[in-house]
C-alpha cells in the first residue's frame, strides 16, 4: 500500500525494489515545467541536500527526474514513473505535472517535508511504481478567516504550502467583517488606520466573560496581497477575495460612518466590533455607499488579476447574516424601496448584490456569494457557496447557476472534533477526522444534469476561538486531509468508504505534518499546551442537522 494522501486513482508496481536520488541525480525541466522544477530545487532539494542539477540534452536519463507536460493526461492529472531507467513526472498541464510532484515529494518519506537535511548520510530511496490520478472536482477550496484573528503574511504564505501539499487549489480569502479590515484600499486609507485594529478581543465563545484586554489587529499591503496571489499562483492555487457586503460590514463604518445607516444610528460612535456573533450595523443602501465599493473593488480587481486559472474570475462579495432591523427602521432605506418596487428588505438586498454582479460582469467577473444571496433572485452568472447545509447549493444548482458545497454541518472547521472535556473552546457539533472523510459534496437530491453545476467543496476555516496560528493549525488539522481527499478522489458512497485504509495511510501523513510543523489534533486527543481549560465555548450534542 502507498501512503499518498490523496489517494491516488490508480497505482502499481513496476518492479520489485527501489531506486534511490543522490547527488549525481539531475533535473530535466521540459517545456512548460520550468516552475516545477524551481519548486523541487527549493523544497525536495533543500530537504535532501541534493542539488538537483539541471540535466543536459545529452545526459543520460536513467539518473534524472523528467518533467512533462503530455496533452494526452487530464488537465490537472499527472503520471509519476518510477523504474530502473528514469523516474518521469508527467502531466496534462503545468498544474498536472506539480500536483505529480506532490505525490512524488511523498513516496520519498517525511523528512522530505523538512527545510534542511537531518541526516547528512540518509538514502532517499522511492519504489519502483506508476501512480496515474487526476481530481474529481475542479474547485477544491479552504476558507481562512483573518478578520476575527489576523494571520500575518508569513502565516497565509504556509497555509498555502499546506494547501499545496493536499492538492488543493483554491484560497478563499476572507479579507473583511464586523472585527476587522485586513487589506489595503489607498483611496480609503481609514479602512485600515481605523478599520484594522479593535481595542479589545472577547475570549472564547461570545457568551464568555473572559476578554483579552489588549488591541488586535494588522492588515495586508498592497504589494503583500500581490506576494500572496504570486506565491499562491506558482501552486497553481487560484486565490478568491472576499469584501463582505452589505452585513459584516461594522469595521467598514467604524473608519467611514456615513456608510452605516445614519438616520437609524449615530454611526460615528461605533467602534471596530470586539465581539463575535452578527452585528446589526449593516451598510446603508445608498448610492454613496455603492459608489463607496465600488472603489474598494476596483482597486481590489487590480490586486487580484483575472489569468488563464479558471476560478481567477471569481469574487466573493459574501452577502450573509445581513440583519435587515436598521434597514426596516432607516427612512432611507424605505424610501429605495419604494423607489425601486421592492417587496421587503430582502429584495433590497438582492438589488444590492445584482447591482455588484452586474458591476462585477461588466469588468470581465464573475461574482459568488453565501447562499443568503438566493433570497430575493439571483442574477445570471452568479455563482453560490452553499453554507447553511445543502438546500441552498440545490436550490442554486437547479436555477443554473455554479455552486461551491461548503455546508456547516460537515466542513466547518471551528466545529468541535471531539466531545471530551479536554476538547479546546468547543464550538458546535462534534465533526470528528471519519465525519469530515465521509462528506459527500454532491446531494442525492441532484440529478446527473444539475450536479454538474457543482464545481468542487471547500472546507472553512473560521477563527473566531482561533487567536492564533497554533490553535488554526488545530482545528484545520487532520481534518483538512480528509477532506482533501474527498474534494480530490474518487471516492464511493460515504457508507462505503475505507477510513480504515484512510487512517492507516495517515500514520504516515501524521510524519509528513510533524516535518512541516503543523500542530495538529492527536487521534489520542489535545496535548496538554493544546488545551483551554476554563475558556468557555458553545457546544451542542447530538449529529447535526443533515439539510
Amino acid at each position: 500500500m502507498l501512503d499518498v494522501i490523496p489517494a491516488p486513482g490508480n497505482s502499481y508496481w513496476n518492479e520489485a525494489g527501489y531506486g534511490s536520488l543522490d547527488q549525481e541525480t539531475r533535473l530535466e525541466a521540459r517545456p512548460g515545467t520550468e516552475g516545477v522544477a524551481r519548486w523541487l530545487r527549493a523544497t525536495v532539494g533543500a530537504a535532501t541536500g541534493l542539488p538537483l542539477a539541471e540535466a543536459s540534452v545529452t545526459a543520460g536519463r536513467d539518473n534524472s527526474i523528467v518533467l512533462s507536460i503530455e496533452p494526452g493526461l487530464p488537465p490537472e492529472g499527472y503520471r509519476v514513473v518510477v523504474d530502473g531507467n528514469a523516474r518521469r513526472i508527467e502531466g496534462g498541464s503545468a498544474a498536472g505535472v506539480f500536483w505529480g510532484a506532490q505525490t512524488f515529494r511523498q513516496l520519498l518519506g517525511p523528512d522530505a517535508f523538512r527545510r534542511a537535511p537531518v541526516r547528512p548520510d540518509q538514502h532517499w530511496d522511492l519504489p519502483y511504481v506508476t501512480i496515474e490520478d487526476s481530481p474529481r472536482f475542479r474547485w477544491r477550496g479552504l476558507m481562512l478567516d483573518v478578520a476575527r484573528h489576523f494571520m500575518p503574511k508569513e502565516g497565509v504564505l504556509r497555509y498555502l504550502d499546506l494547501m499545496a501539499a493536499h492538492k488543493l487549489n483554491v484560497f478563499h480569502f476572507h479579507l473583511t467583517d464586523d472585527q476587522g479590515w485586513r487589506v489595503e484600499i489607498k483611496r480609503y486609507p481609514k479602512l485600515t488606520e481605523i478599520g484594522s485594529w479593535r481595542a479589545r478581543t472577547k475570549f472564547g465563545h461570545r457568551a464568555s466573560p473572559l476578554w483579552e484586554e489588549k488591541p488586535h489587529g494588522g492588515f495586508y499591503t498592497q504589494d503583500d496581497i500581490r506576494e500572496i496571489v504570486a506565491y499562491a499562483a506558482e501552486r497553481h492555487i487560484t486565490v478568491v477575495p472576499e469584501i463582505d457586503v452589505p452585513g459584516h460590514s461594522q469595521a467598514a463604518i467604524a473608519a467611514y460612518p456615513e456608510l452605516g445607516n445614519t438616520d437609524v444610528i449615530d454611526t460615528t460612535a461605533l467602534s471596530v466590533w470586539d465581539n463575535w456573533g452578527i452585528s446589526p450595523n449593516v451598510l446603508a443602501p445608498t448610492d454613496n455607499t455603492l459608489r463607496f465599493y465600488e472603489g474598494v473593488f476596483e482597486e481590489l480587481l487590480g490586486l487580484f488579476p483575472a489569468d488563464a486559472a479558471e476560478f481567477s474570475a471569481f469574487v466573493h462579495v459574501g452577502g450573509d447574516e445581513c440583519l435587515k432591523d436598521q434597514w426596516k427602521r432607516s427612512p432611507a432605506a424605505q424610501t429605495r424601496i419604494g423607489e425601486l418596487g421592492l417587496a421587503d428588505e430582502d429584495g433590497l438586498q438582492s438589488w444590492f448584490i445584482g447591482h455588484f454582479a452586474t458591476w462585477l460582469t461588466a469588468r470581465g467577473r464573475r461574482l459568488i456569494g453565501w447562499d443568503e444571496i438566493l433570497e430575493g433572485g439571483l442574477p445570471e452568472g452568479a455563482a453560490v457557496s452553499s453554507w447553511r447545509g445543502y438546500e441552498g447549493g440545490v436550490a442554486a444548482a437547479r436555477a443554473g447557476h455554479d455552486v461551491v458545497m461548503c455546508p456547516e454541518q460537515q466542513v466547518y472547521l471551528d466545529y468541535r472534533q471531539a466531545a471530551g472535556e479536554d476538547e479546546p473552546v468547543p464550538i458546535a457539533y462534534v465533526r470528528t477526522l471519519e465525519d469530515v472523510y465521509r462528506f459527500e459534496p454532491v446531494p442525492p437530491a441532484l440529478d446527473e444534469d444539475r450536479a454538474r453545476h457543482v464545481l468542487g467543496a471547500q472546507a472553512n476555516v473560521w477563527t473566531e476561538v482561533m487567536e492564533d496560528p497554533a490553535r488554526v493549525d488545530y482545528q484545520t488539522f487532520p481534518r483538512l486531509a480528509a477532506f482533501a481527499e474527498v474534494a480530490w478522489s474518487d471516492l464511493p458512497a460515504p457508507e462505503d468508504r475505507d477510513f480504515a485504509g484512510f487512517e492507516a495511510r495517515m500514520a504516515a501523513h501524521y510524519g509528513r505534518l510533524d516535518a512541516l510543523g503543523v500542530a495538529y489534533r492527536p487521534p489520542a486527543g489535545p496535548r496538554p499546551w493544546q488545551r483551554r481549560p476554563g475558556v468557555p465555548g458553545r457546544p451542542l450534542d447530538g449529529p447535526p442537522p443533515n439539510r
